[in-house]
């Protein structure tokens, strides 16, 4: 069985201390207040002094990044602004370029179709009143010869009707005045 005196040398469990809750034990409480003030204190030096400035310099270096690139971009905007605005005016000049060489084509084309319509109506002019002269010279040669055939026939019609030949000169006379000569 179990000695008495060894009972009592045996440790007790946790819960069977005497004295209560550790941190609220009041010969302890002064030294824990000690130590409590110098680790709170030490914590906050340590932050105040290390963490907060380096935090504050990377903030402070992420905001310069970000104000850099976003004054990057503000000026690449303004670059391609820019470069949209001298694209849409060489498309402007283009356009207007290319209007000035569609009229002043059309107008030399034009000018080169006058000339050469003036020229062919000249040429054709020129060969029509050279078929007039060749029409008049030749109705002028019919005539001539229709007058000589006229005398004759008359001369033959009379001469086969009557039995006798009239004289050339009444036969001319007689077409002549038929004629309105």
């Amino acid at each position: 069985m179990a000695d008495p005196t060894h009972a009592t040398t045996q440790a007790k469990p946790a819960s069977e201390h005497g004295g209560g809750f550790p941190p609220f034990n009041a010969d302890t409480f002064a030294s824990q207040m000690l130590w409590f003030a110098l680790c709170f204190v030490a914590i906050y030096l340590l932050i105040a002094r290390v963490a907060i400035p380096r935090m504050s310099g990377i903030l402070s270096t992420r905001r310069a990044k970000i104000d850099a690139d976003f004054a990057e971009a503000t000026r690449m905007k303004g670059d391609a602004d820019a470069a949209v605005a001298a694209h849409e005016k060489a498309l402007v000049d283009a356009r207007a370029r290319a209007h000035a060489m569609a009229v002043s084509t059309r107008e030399r084309l034009a000018a080169e179709s006058e000339a050469h319509r003036k020229s062919v109506e000249d040429e054709l002019n020129r060969r029509l009143a050279e078929s007039d002269k060749a029409i008049a010279a030749s109705k002028a040669d019919a005539m001539t010869n229709v007058h000589g055939i006229a005398v004759e026939t008359a001369g033959a019609i009379v001469n086969r009707l009557i039995g006798t030949t009239p004289s050339d000169k009444a036969v001319k006379s007689a077409v002549d005045e038929v004629l309105g000569r």
